[in-house]
């Protein structure tokens, strides 16, 4: 019998929860609502409903993937454009990291929230 079958949510804590979430609107365009969060619908940039997958991973207490990071945890969005996004959160004056990764999994990038947490950000492969 399968168990888990995906994400169905990403839970953590903040100094400063309006604050924090009126970043995450403003900046990744996440629609927050006032109990504090929001509910995600696999849909491309049309609102048109989508396949997709979640990963789910666990990481090593010595791998530094979430540096510069603290945090025990990280979340990966997906976006559909990943340079314009990033160009945007620069302009923003968000900490924004310089490295980035092309791959066959598709093109991710990074941003520091104001708490020092490492958001990732990920554009998936053409047809995915």
């Amino acid at each position: 019998m399968k168990r888990v079958t995906g994400i169905g949510g990403i839970f953590f804590r903040a100094r400063d929860p309006e604050a924090l979430g009126a970043w995450y609107r403003k900046h990744l365009g996440i629609d927050v609502q006032a109990w504090g969060g929001t509910a995600f619908v696999w849909a491309d940039d049309a609102g048109h409903p989508v396949k997709g997958t979640t990963v789910w991973s666990l990481f090593g207490p010595d791998n530094d993937y979430f540096a510069p990071s603290t945090a025990p945890f990280m979340v990966n969005y997906r976006v559909a454009d990943l340079a314009a996004v990033l160009q945007a959160l620069r302009a923003e004056g968000c900490n924004v990291l310089e490295k980035t990764d092309d791959s066959a999994y598709g093109k991710f990038g990074w941003v520091i929230d104001p708490e020092g947490n490492k958001v990732e950000l990920w554009q998936p492969p053409e047809g995915q």
